[in-house]
């Protein structure tokens, strides 16, 4: 018996190849937030900013494109994502939880074309923690 491609690594039956990546920062949850939609630039592009409402486009200078699909104030935002040169959309999530020692900063992707596009966008998204994680340090002074 074969499955369809389903059991490869990062590949789902519904949202195609994914990537996942997570952090636990020792931050309480409001600062992580205010840095994820105080300063997208860290993740989303120089320039950008995150829409308020479901359906709102947004711009990076890069040219990177997308559009607000949910919004939870404290949680987590979810929109679609574009870079120059793709022919399609993805979706990515960026959510935080609180835990016992911080929070949980996660970046979820889907709908990626296939392995390439999945292992690049692991090391985009590595990237995006790595300067997110400098500017809590820089604003919490421990830098």
């Amino acid at each position: 018996m074969t499955h369809s491609g389903a059991g490869a690594v990062g590949r789902t039956k519904d949202a195609g190849w994914q990537i996942g990546v997570s952090k636990t920062l020792p931050y309480p949850v409001d600062t992580v937030w205010s840095v994820i939609v105080g300063e997208p630039s860290h993740w989303l592009g120089t320039a950008a900013v995150i829409p308020r409402e479901k359906g709102e486009q947004w711009q990076s200078d890069d040219g990177t494109t997308g559009e607000l699909r949910s919004r939870r104030e404290g949680d987590r935002v979810r929109l679609t994502w574009r870079p120059p040169g793709w022919s399609h959309d993805t979706t990515v999530q960026v959510a935080v939880q609180a835990t016992a020692t911080g929070t949980v900063l996660r970046f979820h992707q889907e709908r990626l074309a296939g392995p390439d596009e999945r292992q690049r966008q692991r090391s985009h998204w590595q990237a995006a923690l790595a300067r997110i994680e400098r500017a809590l340090e820089q604003e919490s002074g421990t830098a």
